[in-house]
């Protein structure tokens, strides 16, 4: 079976040194500031540098989270706001756009699948190991029915198998077929 091809969009890159979702939501995130990136480095078996799970061992299979931007179409449709959200609140290191749905929304398919992107600077390797589930700050940082709205459709904990760099727009995603 050959590789499955999308040619995506990286909507938004995140690296963020602190964790802003933190104690209670009534209290509000911590500010962000600089989390938001025009481009990543990525290393092999360690994550986002400059991210806060970046080497931490244990977070070697979970230290890059990917989401599909059209989760957050949905989510904005469901409880009814105008408008796009704001892809870096979910605060997924890379969100894309432009995937089939039916492979994107089915991300549990992922779990040990490898997979590819590669925004002109070179393919970088990735393997899904879980979902990144949502939490109940999604209901403070977009609205109230965003956290249930997002369930199942949070994207997926991936550990990097090469290093290199992604950047902000066009790109080539690779998805591998699955082991036998």
């Amino acid at each position: 079976m050959d590789d499955e091809i999308f040619e995506v969009t990286i909507e938004a890159l995140v690296a963020s040194p602190i964790h802003s979702y933190e104690g209670r939501p009534s209290d509000g995130p911590r500010e962000s500031v600089g989390d938001a990136r025009e481009s990543i480095e990525l290393r092999a078996g360690l994550g986002v540098v400059g991210d806060r799970y970046f080497g931490r061992p244990a977070h070697v299979k979970a230290s890059v989270t990917v989401m599909d931007a059209d989760s957050l179409d949905h989510v904005a449709g469901v409880v009814g706001l105008d408008g796009p959200l704001d892809p870096t609140r979910a605060r997924r290191n890379i969100v894309l756009r432009g995937m089939d749905a039916g492979t994107m929304l089915g991300l549990d398919a992922w779990r040990g699948r490898r997979f590819s992107l590669d925004s002109g600077k070179g393919a970088v390797e990735f393997e899904a190991h879980r979902p990144a589930n949502p939490c109940a700050w999604m209901d403070v940082v977009y609205a109230p029915g965003a956290f249930q709205a997002l369930r199942g459709r949070g994207g997926m904990r991936c550990a990097p198998l090469t290093d290199g760099f992604l950047t902000l727009g066009p790109a080539v995603l690779r998805l591998h077929p699955s082991s036998p």
